[in-house]
Formats: C-alpha cells, sequence, structure tokens
C-alpha cells in the first residue's frame, strides 16, 4: 500500500527520499510527497497526485534542501487522489510534518473535535487528524508525562516529542505507521507503528527509516524492524526505541541480506517479467536445505512445534488472500493426498469475522508473500487468541506475521516487486509440496515414495526453466487476443487453482475481465458466456481427468468459442480441438500448477504489454494490502 521513507544524517535528505520512494513505487500509489527542513530551520513541503516523476519535476522548480527529511507514496483510502490528499500532512499552525500507513477507524470524532478547537482540515484523508493531534497533545502534554519519559533514557529534549506521540497514538483506533517531522526540533523523527511495517536502517552517523527493507539496499545492511506498540527517537546519530507502556526497550540490529542486483531490473523491460525468469532460482533457494534423500523427507527448521505436536494435528487450516490463497488451493490437493490430513481453505477476510469450531489438534498456516497482509494478520491474531497453534509461509523476513507466528517457513524467493506476484506463487506451492511430504512421511508416505517425490522436487527447477522456453509462442498468441475483453480459464483437480491465478494474473495486469472454473462447472452456468468473442484457456496436463476436460472442450468449441491450451510436451490430442496451443514439460501431478501457471504469467504479461498497461503498477492495485 503506501511507502513511507525517512532520513536523518550527513547528506541531503531529498536524494535518499526519492531514491526509497522510487523503490516504493512497486507498492501501488496515486500520489507522493516529500518534507524537509533546511538549515534555516523552515520546514518545506512539496507533494503531488500522480506518479514520482511528478513530484521531481516539482522540485526541480523548487528545490527542498536539508539533512532530515521524510517521504511518501498514498494509496487511497480516504479522499481521492489529490494534491491536497497527498502526504505529508501538516500538524497545527506548520510546527510539524508527517506521514501516515494505515486507516484511523475513528477519525470523524477526532477531527470533529479537533475542529470544535480549531484546527483548520485542508484535506480529506483520516491522515491529517493525526498531524494535528500530536500538535495538540504538544501544546497540552503535561509536565509529568515529559519528565517521566525523560527518566526511561530518552534525551529530555525529545521526552516533550515523545509525550505527545505517546498521547496521540493513545487516542487513534485503527492502524498505523507514523513518521513526524518536527520544525522546532530539526535533528530528530519520531516514529511509531500498529499493524503497519516500519524498518529503521543504520548507517554511519545516519539513519534511515522506510515501510520495507528494499529502500536500505545500497544504504545500510543493518536494520532494526519496530514490533507494534513500539515507538522510535532517531536523530543522526541515535535510535532510542519505546515501547508506548513500557518505556525504553532494548533493539537488536539484524542483517539485510539484499544487494543492489534483487532489486533493479537487470536488463528486463520490467520487473514482472524479470520475476518470472527468475522462478528457476528462487524454487532452488526455496527448497535449498530443506530434502533430506538419507530420511525421504523434508526439513524445515522454524516450525517451532515438537515431532509428537505434529503428529497429533487432525486438521489443517490455510488461510491466505489473492494469490496467496490460490497456492493455498493447491496445498489442500496436495497435503490431502499425500499426507491424509484434511485440509480446510479459508479466505483470511472471512475467517477473522467466523468462528468456525476449530479443535486443539488444529494446525493454522497463515500464507502471505509480504507478511503484512492485513486480512491475514488479524486472522493469525484471532486463531492464535483461541490458543491454536499459528504458523506462517511468507517471504519477508522479520515482518509482522513472521514475527507473531509461532513459527514458520520462510519462501527465501527474494523481493518480489512486480504487484502482480509470479515468483512468491510458485515459491507458495513448492513449499507447501514439500510440507505435504513432510506430514506424508510422518504418517503412511514410504521411504521409496518419499525418495521419489523428492526426485520429482529437485527437477523441479530444471523443468520451470524448460517452461520458459514457451515465450516466443505465448507472445504470439498474445497478439491474437490482446482485444478480447473477456477470458474464460478452465482446469480441473490440481490446476482448478491454476485457471483461477491465471485469470487473476489476467485482470490484475491486462485490466480484461478474466474468470476461473473448474472445467466440469462450465455447464452449470458459465457457459452461456462462450461465443466467439471470449476465448477460454483450458490447462489440461495427461491426468486421470484428461478424457473429462477434452469433452469440455468440445463443448466450448460446439457454441464457436476458441481454445487456448497449456498442454504437456508431446501430447498429439488435444491440438485437434484447439485454435492455439502452448507446451510446457511433463511433471507429476502436484507440480502441475507450478509448471502450467508459467505461460499464464507470460500470457498476462504479453497481453498488458500490447494493451500498454503499465506492468509493474497496476491501476488501483498495491503489491502489500495493510489496509481491510
Amino acid at each position: 500500500m503506501c511507502g513511507i521513507v525517512g532520513y536523518v544524517g550527513h547528506r541531503e535528505a531529498s536524494q535518499f527520499l526519492i531514491e526509497g520512494l522510487r523503490r516504493r513505487e512497486y507498492r501501488g500509489y496515486d500520489s507522493s510527497g516529500v518534507a524537509a527542513i533546511d538549515s534555516g530551520g523552515h520546514m518545506a513541503v512539496t507533494k503531488t497526485k500522480g506518479r514520482i516523476e511528478n513530484l521531481v519535476e516539482c522540485l526541480a522548480q523548487n528545490p527542498i534542501g536539508g539533512k532530515i527529511g521524510v517521504g511518501h507514496t498514498r494509496w487511497a483510502t480516504h479522499g481521492q487522489p489529490s494534491d491536497e490528499n497527498a502526504h505529508p500532512h501538516i500538524g497545527g499552525s506548520e510546527v510539524l510534518a508527517i506521514v501516515h500507513n494505515g486507516v484511523i477507524e475513528n477519525y470523524q470524532q477526532l477531527k470533529e473535535h479537533l475542529i470544535n478547537k480549531g484546527y483548520i482540515f485542508h484535506s480529506a484523508t483520516d491522515s491529517e487528524i493525526i498531524g494535528h493531534l500530536i500538535s495538540d497533545c504538544l501544546q497540552n502534554a503535561s509536565e509529568a508525562e515529559i519528565n517521566g519519559i525523560a527518566t526511561h533514557s530518552v534525551a529530555g529534549t525529545y521526552a516533550p516529542l515523545v509525550a505527545a506521540v505517546k498521547h496521540a497514538i493513545a487516542q487513534l483506533r485503527g492502524t498505523y505507521g507514523i513518521v513526524v517531522l518536527f520544525r522546532d526540533y530539526p535533528d530528530v523523527l519520531v516514529c511509531a507503528r500498529l499493524g503497519s511495517p516500519m524498518v529503521i536502517g543504520v548507517g554511519e552517523g545516519e539513519h534511515f527509516i522506510a515501510s520495507d527493507a528494499t529502500a536500505m539496499v545500497g544504504h545500510t545492511d543493518k536494520i532494526v524492524y519496530l514490533a507494534d506498540h513500539e515507538l522510535a527517537v532517531i536523530t543522526h546519530d541515535s535510535l532510542q526505541v519505546m515501547h508506548r507502556d513500557q518505556g525504553q526497550i532494548a533493539h537488536a540490529v539484524q542483517t539485510l541480506e539484499q544487494d543492489d542486483s534483487s532489486v533493479s531490473l537487470a536488463g528486463y523491460a520490467h520487473y514482472m517479467l524479470k520475476e518470472i525468469h527468475e522462478q528457476p532460482q528462487s524454487l532452488r533457494n526455496a527448497m535449498r536445505g530443506r530434502l533430506s534423500q538419507d530420511d525421504a523427507t523434508a526439513v524445515f527448521g522454524g516450525l517451532n512445534l515438537g515431532t509428537q505436536q505434529l503428529r497429533q494435528i487432525d486438521r489443517i487450516i490455510l488461510t491466505a488472500c489473492g494469490t496467496s490463497w490460490h497456492a493455498a488451493l493447491v496445498g489442500e490437493y496436495v497435503i490431502e493426498e499425500l499426507a491424509g490430513i484434511p485440509v480446510e481453505v479459508e479466505y483470511a477476510s472471512e475467517l477473522r469475522y467466523r468462528n468456525p469450531p476449530l479443535g486443539d489438534k488444529t494446525l493454522v498456516f497463515a500464507i502471505t508473500q509480504s507478511g503484512e497482509t492485513a486480512d491475514t494478520l488479524a486472522a493469525l491474531r484471532e486463531c492464535k487468541r483461541k490458543g491454536h497453534h499459528t504458523l506462517a509461509i511468507c517471504n519477508v523476513v522479520g515482518s509482522t506475521i513472521a514475527q507473531e507466528s509461532e513459527g514458520g517457513i520462510y519462501l527465501h524467493a527474494g523481493p518480489e516487486i512486480g504487484v502482480a506476484s509470479t515468483k512468491a506463487f510458485t515459491a507458495q506451492c513448492t513449499v507447501l509440496a514439500m510440507l505435504a511430504l513432510f506430514f506424508g512421511r510422518q504418517r503412511h508416505v514410504s521411504y521409496g515414495a518419499g525418495r521419489a517425490i523428492i526426485q520429482h522436487l529437485e527437477q523441479l527447477p530444471e523443468r520451470v526453466e524448460q517452461a520458459l522456453g514457451c515465450d516466443e509462442a505465448v507472445q504470439e498468441i498474445a497478439k491474437k487476443y490482446q482485444h478480447c475483453n473477456n477470458f474464460l480459464y478452465l482446469g480441473r483437480q490440481y490446476n482448478f487453482p491454476t485457471a483461477l491465478e491465471g485469470a487473476l494474473k489476467l485482470k490484475e495486469i491486462s485490466y480484461i475481465h478474466a474468470e476461473g472454473y473448474p472445467a466440469a462447472e462450465m455447464k452449470h452456468g458459465p457457459i452461456a458466456l462462450v461465443d466467439e468473442k471470449t476465448p477460454s484457456v483450458f490447462v489440461i496436463p495427461p491426468d486421470f481427468v484428461y478424457e473429462k476436460v477434452m469433452a469440455n472442450m468440445e463443448e466450448i468449441k460446439a457454441r464457436g468459442g476458441s481454445i487456448i491450451a497449456i498442454v504437456s510436451e508431446g501430447d498429439t490430442e488435444v491440438c485437434k480441438l484447439t485454435d492455439d496451443i502452448i507446451e510446457v514439460p511433463l511433471v507429476d501431478d502436484f507440480l502441475q500448477p507450478i509448471v502450467m501457471s508459467v505461460p499464464l504469467q507470460l500470457l498476462a504479461y504479453h497481453i498488458a504489454v500490447l494493451r500498454d498497461c503499465d506492468v509493474d503498477k497496476p491501476r488501483n492495485l498495491a503489491k502489500s494490502v495493510t489496509v481491510e
């Protein structure tokens, strides 16, 4: 969603702020802005609707100097995209500037209270109230509060600021990640978080702030993750972390294991295309060190549950949103088949408000790329509150869900910058397959069968590499169908989720209406949509329902519909019914969604390019959805 950056140090703040905002573009946004304090103590704010290039042009005409500042990219929740609604927002009589991620649920009541006290609002956002609220608290902080904070080793000079921020955030209901720049304190930034990520980078005589760690790459490899209810007081040479209710606490400095190449385009036209082609390596990374030939099983070091506890599990809940939900569906098929454990897949946005009967032997997995998805986090917390074991499958080390779960499995897929998930999806499917092997070997999967499964998994990156060879064929098919405005995606068994994911990719980046269905469900309604202008994309490997799906294709052809088929190499039957065919390597059934999804990703990509869509930053979408 929205992106935050901040800087205090010895260099011009605007340099890092603009670079950091550009690295935040993938999160999705509609406006951007920066604020800084120059050497004369003047606080300047520049913000504008539209892309960051618009902001850069404004700054070229009216440069902002200073060694301290904040920046923001906004994804609208309250108020339409506009210059006025862009961040940073001014608090009080220009005494501070604030940037905010999240949603304040009680903003209307707070706004009315502040208006009655004489504060004037210039935007329709919920964020502006935070700036005015902190300003009001700054004026009214009691001497006792200030003295109490100063005794917790926060420099006495900044105690009034901390007191004001603490008092303000205590009145907020909702989620927030905030950074505050104070006009009269031009050497310090104060930040706080609740339900919205915040990372601090530690440099030599400088500190960096961002809503995720990719902004730090190339500047520092030492980072501190703030947890919920924590605040940080940051100068160029000091960092003090406090808990909202407990005073100063020790903070852990972690090593950021990324380099510039992981966040660069590396010669590709778009991040999405780069990440599609990174999948063979991301799958190797996901499996590295996790397959034991000796024991014919998968090995996970972070589940944090004993063997006996895991053997007693009699039900698994997989909860997720979007693409991760589709990966969970794949996981349902493979875990039930290999391990024989009943699995239910729940939309996190629904699970958080449901009250399903979950037994004490139920294990809950939250699946997420970012580790910050608000609905998934809320579902995880609700399950934890009820006493269930909660584990995470996520990609971002140090993310909120990774911290709050009892344990879990990192994908190690590397940064995924394109909004439409590709390599995270295939890595999730791979981890779920290994998890199925792990549980299966604890139950009834034999040693020999376990070794065979490992062999299939170890061959997977090479098979995906081969599947990427269909790129040119997919480009030609994309040219043929680029003007169609409706698509149907059809598959069965393991490839029903593949069809759903293929349709989602096309919707996300091409803005084409697309629906995924189990192929057999076509005749129960969706077949009414079939005509010569609505292509049907079939995912049809040679599995035990192959002939059934062929019959479904006959139904489409009988009604004049065009058919694009994703098939396993060597298939000579399907081509008799199709208009276009894309071949991928043959793999075992439980790995088909991974290999079959590659041409679907490429098809969505090439159609989006031909339709002149913004592939990496599709309209209305955000990479990390941190609001409900």
